[in-house]
């Protein structure tokens, strides 16, 4: 049958037959991937398809986000600052794509949330193990969090093993002292179950770097895309906050948190303080 007939033909040598061959949904596992989303609300809200797909694609690419910035610490740990960059690159792009899926879900409106958020119970965000991995790479460790996943043990220990990991802000200020840059000792060895905090003793190094660019420009390029994923991961936090607000107001989160308040304080915290205090020196 031709394009006059109104259907356009299948080219030769385009596979139809897939009883012993891979497919495209074999591949993927789109069966098991298509079937993950169970509605709990009775009778089933319209939207809750949404609200579970929303959160369904964001861990995903959390396991992605994950899986790079862990290359990231291992390319900075083997000298390879080239592929360091591609995989922030990556990373930062994520993060854009994160931020405007929130468009999608603020389409949710307070009404139509009310009508099913009850059946959620205490699951919430809050909980999420691949989120909290993310901040424990990026340097926002908190032992305090590890009780929340004490339910699932193969989760707890992974978090307790990032936990006394070296953050991709670590391994850089490695890569910083093992190419002559005087980062102090004591911050090379701190604890690394610890939170990081601003540490004044490295405002000096990155003035140097940014004071004469041309002589430290792998240094200098890898504090800028170090910021550039900051900005990103904080514009998504930023959109997450004002979903948020615009669908449950000021009300308490499922998980027990203070909701708008407490997404409010996450955006005071940063992962590299130093890269941003210098920016005050920078110039005189």
């Amino acid at each position: 049958m031709g394009i006059e007939d109104g259907e356009r033909a299948i080219e030769e040598g385009v596979r139809t037959d897939f009883r012993s061959r891979m497919s495209y949904g074999s591949y993927l596992d789109l069966d098991k991937l298509l079937d993950a989303q169970h509605p709990v609300s009775e009778p089933v809200h319209p939207d809750e398809l949404l609200f579970i797909i929303q959160h369904q694609t964001t861990e995903l690419w959390f396991k992605l986000v994950l899986h790079e910035l862990t290359s990231v610490r291992t390319y900075l740990q083997q000298d390879d600052v080239s592929r360091a960059h591609k995989s922030i690159a990556r990373v930062k792009h994520i993060f854009r794509t994160l931020a405007e899926q929130w468009s999608v879900l603020a389409t949710l409106t307070p009404s139509e949330y009310a009508e099913f958020r009850g059946f959620l119970g205490s699951a919430s965000g809050f909980q999420s193990y691949q989120y909290r991995s993310v901040e424990f790479i990026l340097g926002n460790k908190n032992a305090g969090m590890l009780p929340v996943f004490e339910a699932n043990p193969e989760h707890h220990a992974g978090l307790e093993k990032l936990l006394g990991e070296p953050t991709v802000y670590d391994a850089f200020l490695h890569f910083l002292a093992d190419h002559g840059h005087a980062i102090p000792s004591q911050i090379l060895d701190r604890d690394l179950r610890k939170a990081w905090v601003e540490q004044p003793d490295l405002i000096p190094v990155f003035q140097r770097v940014y004071d004469d660019p041309d002589a430290h420009w792998a240094a200098y390029a890898m504090c800028e895309d170090l910021v550039d994923l900051e900005d990103a991961f904080q514009f998504w936090r930023f959109r997450h906050l004002r979903t948020v607000q615009r669908t449950i107001g000021y009300k308490k989160g499922t998980g027990g948190s203070s909701g708008v308040d407490f997404l409010k304080r996450a955006l005071d915290l940063t992962f590299f303080p130093e890269l941003y205090t210098v920016r005050t020196e920078i110039g005189g």
